[in-house]
């Protein structure tokens, strides 16, 4: 079996990967487990690589010289990415230094975040909560954003001395293993990061083992599932960043042409595949007609190009199975009532995963309602009033992000107030910043990423009562 890397555009295989062996897991988790707990030899001198005895400090300087390893390398990345999963270049160079910036967050910012926290009990005894590493952390990732998301874990666990061992999409093979190259390519042991071409059962036999003591997932709610239940059977902590069907809610009130710019750019970035982008655009009907006919515009003049072309707008799709099932939940959808606004879909006559946008009037009583669509379709609800709003916005599985737009900061914020979900951006598109937590609520996980909470997932956060 191999991992097979197919390029989007062209439907032509780039490259294939051979599948890692069971033998080669084990020594995997070998050199992890060694590099967290043991000592070892490297460029001739012995060195102690104990990571619960060696001060963050130390690492984020290691940390500082991966954010130049991925900076000195952006175009290199992008180009993968444009290969691997059909990034526009442009969003790759974007991604690759979003992936630094978060390394350098935690180089810069993570030591003062783990220092000892004192606590005081009884007659003003004395305690104090110290930081430390767990072990092994598995991180199963996507491949929609293959960089960031593997830095999201890798950074924080690395600044506390958790060995990462990463399990990636196929689709992105060739970014997994240019990622695992460049952090190499520092002086950093290897143990501390390793990339591994497994399947789901390995990954199962992983979580199990007592050498793993944590599992980042990102991915889809039945994906989560399955890892989730494998977690707790081997009583191993784990996080989830799952779907999300975000509402982007549109006051009487807002700058209509600033929602529209913004929501457009939110839903059909990166070809409408992020699990925080708008995907319930719920309008006031004040101001309905106006954003639907500047979304309208903007859907319309997007079209489908080579990622590599900076003319292109529109990238196809990372796989010919995602474009398909994007093609049914529309069908499905204009079957059970949806008002079709933009007509567009899967373009078949061509090679590659091209999907050109779709915009569609909605009620939440279509079947569809509350189904993610992974792709460049957006979806609009009318709403009488801001009650009705917020009810519609949090009528769903998932609650992973969303926004409100109006020029009103305290309107903006009493209804962002009431909304179910992990993040809220005001007059602005969700978006991630290593600055600020990310993670979701109901079927869209547990957990937070990034900034300070971050470094807390997967530490012992042992507490020292003093006599």
């Amino acid at each position: 079996m191999t991992y097979q890397v197919i390029n989007p555009l062209t439907g032509n295989q780039e490259t294939e990967f051979d599948k890692t062996t069971d033998e080669q897991v084990e020594q995997a988790l070998q050199r992890g487990h060694q590099y967290y707990v043991e000592q070892a030899l490297q460029r001739g001198h012995q060195y102690y690589v104990d990571q619960r005895q060696v001060g963050f400090v130390t690492r984020a300087k290691q940390l500082a010289m991966i954010a130049d390893s991925f900076r000195q390398n952006v175009e290199l990345l992008a180009k993968m990415a444009a290969s691997n999963m059909g990034k526009l270049y442009q969003e790759g160079l974007g991604e690759a230094n979003a992936a630094a910036n978060i390394a350098q967050y935690y180089a810069d910012n993570g030591p003062q975040a783990l220092v000892d926290k004192p606590y005081t009990y009884l007659d003003n005894q004395k305690a104090v909560l110290r930081y430390e590493s767990t072990g092994i952390v598995l991180a199963v990732e996507p491949w929609n954003f293959p960089y960031t998301q593997v830095m999201r874990v890798f950074a924080p666990n690395f600044l506390l001395g958790n060995p990462v061992i990463l399990k990636h999409s196929h689709l992105v093979a060739g970014c997994a293993d240019l990622f695992q190259e460049l952090v190499w390519a520092t002086d950093v042991d290897r143990g501390a990061f390793q990339n591994l071409f497994i399947d789901s059962q390995q990954v199962g036999k992983m979580i199990a083992d007592m050498r793993v003591q944590g599992v980042a997932l990102t991915g889809s709610a039945n994906a989560g599932s399955a890892v989730a239940a494998e977690a707790g059977k081997a009583m191993t902590k784990s996080t989830l960043e799952l779907g999300g069907n975000d509402a982007f809610v549109v006051l009487s009130d807002a700058d209509v042409g600033q929602a529209v710019k913004d929501g457009a750019t939110s839903r059909l970035r990166n070809a409408g595949q992020v699990c925080t982008s708008a995907k319930r655009f719920i309008v006031h009907q004040d101001v309905a007609d106006q954003f639907i006919d500047g979304m309208v515009q903007e859907f319309e003049s997007r079209y489908p190009g080579s990622p590599l072309d900076q003319s292109t707008t529109l990238a196809p799709l990372a796989s010919k199975d995602a474009q398909m099932h994007l093609q049914r939940q529309v069908d499905l959808a204009v079957e059970d009532g949806a008002k079709v606004l933009v007509d567009g879909g899967a373009i078949e006559s061509e090679p590659g995963n091209f999907f050109k946008p779709v915009l569609l009037k909605m009620t939440p009583s279509n079947s569809m309602y509350d189904e993610e669509f992974f792709g460049p379709v957006g979806q609009i609800y009318v709403v009488k009033d801001d009650e009705e709003a917020v009810a519609l916005a949090n009528l769903s599985q998932f609650g992973l992000a969303g926004a409100v737009y109006s020029q009103s900061p305290k309107h903006a914020r009493t209804v962002a107030n009431q909304m179910e979900t992990g993040q809220i951006f005001i007059n602005q598109p969700s978006n991630g910043y290593p600055q600020l937590p990310f993670g979701g609520i109901k079927n869209s996980g547990y957990g937070r990423e990034m900034s300070d909470l971050a470094l807390y997932e997967f530490a012992n956060q042992k507490m020292i009562a003093l006599g």
